[in-house]
């Protein structure tokens, strides 16, 4: 069956609704699989911890043919729609795909869906090694997975690829890490920081509301809008639709589809994206290079050329430690959104290049 253009609401980077292709009549239903009290490595506990997943296709009965997609920031089980489809890269007739959901996204456990005393600015700080332990309970114990045939991910997404092929160096063949490092170098972690304070330093939030005010999400759009697209989409003024004739309206637009009732889920996602450096694996010492160096499977590495938020000058430091590499710029003026298929160049180089390493 072919794929069809549906329309689903996400709020990506860019605050925008994106439309993603998704299988039609066969919308996966999510999941919850229960963790129970999960211990978080900076020595919390999260009380009844929960991650949610959907899966399409069906696993194969010697588990062989299994892909995981973790997601990135802001997004859901629905942002990886662009590879998974009948005429595209993942083929639920071959493969098993599971797409999980990053702690605080609002479907996994979050501040925003967690009782006291774990709601809310109580939740407590996670990891990106925290939220690939969540999932490898999950590909271990709900489904008896003992081998992955890849972890694909885009920006946090490609966070937890690089980490899963550092903890678990033996279980895939593949990774693909799309728009996005192993680790978040000191540029990414100011700039994170102009965006996370924003909304904490929020007056509707620190008057104790659990939402951001109109002001905030303006601020939030001006952010977004700037450091998601290229300084050449900009220059072009790729922008424009017919709804959207100016600059102004498409900052309207951005601030208009942020949701204002998870302020808490985007600050303790942010938290985990900004701490992230895969050096900090047990027995490695804090050396990125090291750790780099001992991931075993093949990685195909794919940075978007005109990345702001993971500029390919980091993606071409990592590069040299890493074995088994293919290195794959993705020849776009997207910025970090050709990271999710943002224009139809963008979905088919993302989605032959995966098509080409799975075979």
């Amino acid at each position: 069956m072919k794929t069809v253009a549906l329309t689903i609401t996400v709020l990506l980077l860019g605050g925008s609704p994106l439309e993603l292709r998704a299988q039609q009549g066969n919308h996966p239903t999510h999941h919850l699989f229960e963790l129970g009290d999960f211990q978080l490595e900076g020595g919390a506990t999260l009380a009844d911890g929960k991650v949610l997943y959907v899966t399409y296709g069906e696993l194969n009965a010697d588990r062989s043919n299994a892909i995981l997609l973790p997601s990135y920031y802001l997004g859901n089980h629905h942002g990886y729609g662009f590879l998974i489809g009948s005429d595209l890269a993942l083929d639920p007739a071959r493969h098993f795909i599971i797409v999980t959901e990053l702690f605080a996204s609002g479907g996994s456990s979050s501040p925003s869906n967690t009782p006291p005393p774990q709601a809310q600015e109580d939740f407590p700080s996670v990891s990106i090694r925290d939220n690939v332990e969540a999932t490898y309970r999950l590909v271990d114990e709900q489904f008896g997975i003992t081998h992955l045939r890849a972890v694909i991910g885009h920006s946090m997404g490609a966070q937890q690829a690089f980490q899963w092929a550092v903890t678990y160096p033996d279980f895939m063949d593949l990774i693909v890490p799309i728009a996005g490092t192993a680790k978040t170098y000191p540029h990414g972690v100011v700039r994170l920081e102009s965006a996370l304070t924003l909304i904490s330093g929020d007056p509707s939030i620190t008057a104790g509301h659990d939402t951001i005010s109109t002001a905030g999400k303006a601020a939030w759009a001006y952010h977004w809008a700037a450091w998601t697209r290229s300084t050449e989409y900009w220059r072009q003024e790729l922008f424009r639709r017919p709804n959207v004739p100016t600059v102004e309206a498409f900052l309207e637009r951005t601030a208009r589809t942020f949701p204002s009732s998870r302020p808490h889920d985007f600050l303790v996602q942010g938290r985990t994206w900004q701490r992230h450096d895969v050096g900090d694996t047990s027995g490695f010492g804090g050396d990125v290079e090291r750790a780099l160096a001992s991931i075993r499977a093949r990685v195909l590495y794919m940075p978007s050329e005109t990345d702001m938020y993971f500029p390919i000058t980091d993606a071409e430091y990592e590069r040299r430690f890493i074995p088994n590499l293919e290195f794959l710029p993705i020849p776009t003026i997207s910025g970090h959104m050709a990271g999710s298929g943002d224009t139809e160049a963008d979905r088919t180089f993302i989605n032959d290049a995966i098509r080409r390493a799975l075979r």
